[in-house]
């Protein structure tokens, strides 16, 4: 068929744009989307929900030290920024200014619609600003929203494995569904879909790393309609690949999470100093449509979904996007090299860096892209043998930030990296040398910065998700926190060296005992045997994975002041154990234990979870090590 011309109509106060395909429905000048028509649906979009609550972008900020505030950003100027035959893009700006008066935050927002001709979909995307003179804030969370029609979407799919009906929105209300201690998690009670009763619903059930997602969506019936977001890039949003995001949850609603504290906390918000000017496009993004007349091939739509992110990967930068902030190809530069472990204890020679997560952030110190929230962040995984070839990256300088599976630690190359336009910054071979001092007495897990590799086990019966039943994420039903006290009752975890299995017998979450009134603390044990005391100062590396509101303490032999080696108190507001998570914020600590505190024969290290009375406190461990002193 031959593409249609794309056309823009004025109606009152809507623009509506349409490509014979899809048409689009947008209020002007606030910008929300009202409506979504494609393949025989009028709507995609839910009727029910006030026309600024179905298409919308919004966000969360707060002054320094002041509460968050929750705004929609409504734009008050439409313009038509390109037009013709093949493509239109459509702006809904607001200016802040300085001199303003109120509580509007202080940013000017221009959010964007993009419609091309012959695309069965549409792209949006907004730049972000602060103009010179705007006062301290924060920024917290910003995102697009669509919220679906109710009656039509109830499947959803985020990945191969992660698919299934999904509750109505309705089932979530009293009556319906009853909350549990987690105010997002409800158990079905008595859902409009009998299938679903005596599951638990919660929208953090259905979180995923950026290096993971991509692509989600729903898939609605009469018609069968798939309706999907697909991320084209992770640049623009917070916190690099290991960061979690909300994809889909009951409503129905598809999530475009730009930038966000889930699963890290309050480390990750922008923060911005009085006078401090700032610019970020986020996006664009794209919003794919697909349909079938046939039942049987509704599953298709998930798969002809994850063949577009690939072809949106492929296509990025875009070159029809019209914003001079919005950089293209030629516009951009590279980076390659080939990254080496040094490690004489594992290896006399170099090893090469495979599968490593290496990438370009404005962050300066090791570890800090994990937080950082401001600028953009370029990761790919090197091949097999550490080489890597970072593309399409906005010209500025960067830190080189890595980090390589099986061993501990960030890497940060020292000199910063400065990428220019139409050119390749050539970094050669570079050298992490992971932090040791001495050769392995024992070794806990495996270091991949999750808790993955431990125990996690079967859900109380009463909190099941079938979905997560069988396959890999088992740890993101509700409740595997008391789990821990249906296991261990009355005594804690004891771990021995060399005779327990760190997949069968080390729980995934240091977290309190549930009590016959509260919470209390508890305190694992790992024993191990030493033939040969070394003098010097032994080294324990404790690589957290996750905390949340924990008081760390460690001794070793006896629970006492004299052989208290390590305490932080108050570690994490990750809120990982509550939200179903096997990760957060990524923390790497060295504890120095004097030989003197060693003896010949079996020895004890006491981790203890000493703050009580909190059901969602918790540790998650990524790996612990023991080194001797260096001979």
């Amino acid at each position: 068929m031959a593409k249609k011309a794309v056309t823009l109509t004025t109606k009152g106060r809507y623009v509506v744009l349409n490509n014979g395909i899809v048409q689009l429905t947008i209020l002007k000048p606030q910008g929300f989307l009202t409506g979504i028509k494609y393949g025989g649906m009028d709507n995609l979009l839910d009727l029910k929900s006030d026309e600024s609550s179905r298409g919308y972008w919004d966000l969360n900020w707060s002054w320094p030290g002041g509460g968050d505030i929750y705004r929609l950003i409504k734009g008050s100027e439409y313009s038509v920024i390109h037009m013709n035959n093949d493509n239109v893009e459509v702006s809904f700006r607001t200016t802040y200014s300085p001199s303003t008066s109120g509580t509007a935050p202080p940013f000017s927002f221009d959010t964007r619609y993009i419609l091309r001709s012959g695309i069965s979909g549409f792209y949006c995307y907004a730049i972000y600003e602060r103009p010179p003179g705007c006062r301290a804030c924060d920024l917290i969370q910003t995102r697009m929203v669509f919220k679906l029609r109710r009656e039509k979407f109830h499947y959803m799919a985020i990945s191969d494995e992660k698919q299934r009906t999904m509750p109505m929105p309705g089932d979530l209300l009293p009556g319906k569904g009853k909350q549990l201690i987690v105010p997002e998690s409800v158990l079905l009670v008595n859902p409009i879909n009998p299938d679903l009763k005596g599951e638990v619903d919660d929208k953090y059930m259905y979180s995923m790393d950026n290096k993971d997602g991509g692509v989600h969506g729903w898939i609605g019936s009469g018609p069968i309609v798939g309706f999907w977001m697909i991320f084209p890039s992770q640049e623009f949003r917070n916190g690099g690949p290991t960061k979690q995001n909300l994809t889909v949850h009951t409503g129905p609603a598809c999530l475009a999470m730009l930038q966000g504290t889930h699963y890290i906390g309050e480390d990750i918000i922008a923060q911005f100093e009085e006078g401090e000017t700032w610019k970020k496009v986020f996006g664009p993004f794209f919003i794919y449509l697909n349909s079938t007349s046939s039942t049987s091939n509704a599953h298709n739509l998930w798969e002809d979904a994850k063949n577009q992110k690939s072809m949106e990967e492929t296509s990025w930068p875009y070159n029809f996007v019209s914003s001079p902030y919005y950089l293209t190809a030629q516009e951009r530069g590279s980076a390659s090299g080939r990254l080496f472990v040094q490690d004489k204890f594992i290896s006399s020679g170099l090893i090469p860096a495979k599968n490593a997560y290496v990438g370009l952030s404005a962050a300066r110190t090791e570890g800090a892209w994990q937080t950082e929230s401001k600028s953009y962040q370029f990761w790919l995984q090197t091949d097999s043998d550490g080489n890597f070839t970072i593309r399409n990256v906005v010209p500025g300088v960067y830190g080189l930030h890595g980090w390589v599976p099986g061993f501990i630690g960030d890497y940060l190359e020292k000199n910063p990296v400065t990428i220019s336009a139409g050119s390749e910054t050539k970094l050669g071979d570079l050298i992490y040398v992971p932090i040791r001092d001495g050769p392995t007495v024992w070794e806990i897990g495996f270091p991949d910065r999750t808790a993955i590799d431990f125990y996690v086990p079967d859900v109380n019966p009463m909190y099941v998700n079938k979905l997560f039943i069988k396959g890999p994420e088992k740890y993101r039903q509700y409740g595997l926190w008391d789990r821990y006290t249906d296991i261990h009752p009355q005594s804690d975890q004891v771990f021995t060296v060399g005779v327990n299995d760190p997949k069968k017998d080390w729980f995934f979450v240091h977290v309190d005992r549930r009590g016959p009134e509260k919470y209390l603390p508890t305190t694992w044990t790992v024993g191990f045997t030493v033939n040969l005391v070394v003098g010097g100062t032994y080294k324990l590396r404790l690589a957290l994975a996750s905390a949340t509101r924990s008081d760390l303490q460690i001794h070793v032999n006896q629970m006492d002041s004299e052989h208290l080696v390590f305490q932080v108190l108050n570690l994490g507001t990750d809120n990982t154990v509550c939200r179903h998570g096997i990760h957060g914020l990524y923390r790497l600590f060295t504890v120095d234990i004097p030989s003197s505190l060693i003896q010949k024969g079996d020895n004890s290290i006491y981790l203890s979870q000493a703050r009580g009375g909190d059901a969602l406190c918790g540790i998650l461990y990524d790996y612990l090590r023991l080194e001797a002193p260096s001979t």
